[in-house]
């Protein structure tokens, strides 16, 4: 038989000599199959070319096993990394992922990037919500479509689970500061990231509370290039004795910025980036960092949504934050 049409149940247990039930056993990894009926009923499938009609078992079970993820960059450090975390835990639990990629380009708006999910066979959304859209807290979750938020800001419909972008910087300028570092120098992010403004706020509202300084920022775009740039002016300011940059790859950046300029870390400066993303990529790697958990970000928000797919009832308005870590290298020093 050929595949020029559409394999049934009935095709495969006739080839396989064994009753529809039986087929649809073995389609759902049911264990109440005899190992030897199990690979003739395998063959047949194989020989067949047969595929399982998910449509016709999510209406039977009530579920596709397929979760959908809306994201805006898929080449980023930070959403590979959640994306891994997703897929691990929806492996785990026999599971698929369907992605869809929105552009940056135009306005976007949560009700709309879930609307284009829905249309897919999927069991719950999770939405990577780096950039901001307009009806964050407006958006009103379809009652058996659950939607999970990875978001720095609580939303009023939907469960929320990110690092803590906000408290990542309060922690970075008290630690630079605790070195006697007068004030702390920020690069920062895009302005249509969301985690580089919750990051900006943390700095400059860590600098208020203690009466520090709060010099002038400078806007990057998460590229090394950037970071290099900003480290050129930076290093021609003698009141600059410590760094705190966006991502690692602007810190690096920043770093090779004052070494051609003869200039050594951490002599000449302190040093500190954000996501640990450069381990297995510089040799040597000298840089201080707050490493940011994304593989459990990615492995949270699974675990809600699919909790939620089961029909538990989890609270929104509440963010679920997953820890950063200080990971100490060479690129700081204490002026004390």
């Amino acid at each position: 038989m050929g595949n020029s049409r559409f394999v049934s149940m009935q095709d495969v247990a006739r080839e396989a000599g064994v009753s529809p039930q039986t087929v649809s056993r073995v389609a759902n990894h049911s264990n109440a199959v005899k190992p030897a009926t199990r690979r003739r009923v395998e063959d047949a499938m194989q020989k067949l070319g047969y595929r399982p009609n998910y449509a016709a078992r999510a209406l039977k079970h009530g579920h596709f096993k397929n979760i959908g993820v809306v994201l805006f960059n898929l080449t980023s450090y930070g959403n590979a990394r959640i994306l891994s975390g997703i897929t691990d835990a929806a492996v785990n639990n026999d599971y698929a992922v369907t992605l869809l990629q929105i552009g940056t380009d135009l306005p976007h708006t949560l009700q709309a990037v879930v609307n284009r999910m829905k249309q897919l066979p999927v069991d719950g959304i999770i939405v990577i919500l780096e950039h901001n859209v307009s009806d964050t807290n407006a958006y009103i979750p379809l009652p058996d479509l659950p939607v999970v938020l990875i978001s720095e800001e609580p939303a009023d419909h939907c469960p929320t689970v990110d690092a803590d972008q906000y408290g990542c910087s309060i922690a970075i300028v008290d630690y630079l500061l605790s070195l006697g570092h007068s004030t702390v120098y920020h690069v920062t992010g895009p302005s249509s990231s969301r985690a580089a403004q919750s990051r900006l706020k943390g700095w400059r509202d860590a600098l208020q509370q203690v009466g520090a300084p709060i010099p002038q920022t400078y806007i990057g775009d998460w590229n090394a290039d950037s970071g290099y740039q900003a480290g050129l002016s930076l290093a021609r300011d003698p009141n600059c004795t410590a760094i705190y940059a966006a991502n690692d790859q602007m810190a690096y950046g920043i770093m090779q910025a004052y070494e051609s300029l003869g200039k050594k870390i951490p002599r000449d400066v302190s040093i500190i980036g954000v996501d640990d993303s450069l381990v297995g990529l510089v040799p040597r790697l000298n840089l201080t960092t707050m490493r940011m958990p994304f593989e459990q970000i990615g492995q949270a928000a699974f675990d809600i949504v699919n909790r939620q797919c089961h029909g538990e009832h989890i609270p929104t308005g509440v963010k679920t934050i997953i820890p950063t870590k200080l990971i100490e290298r060479g690129s700081i020093r204490s002026l004390e």
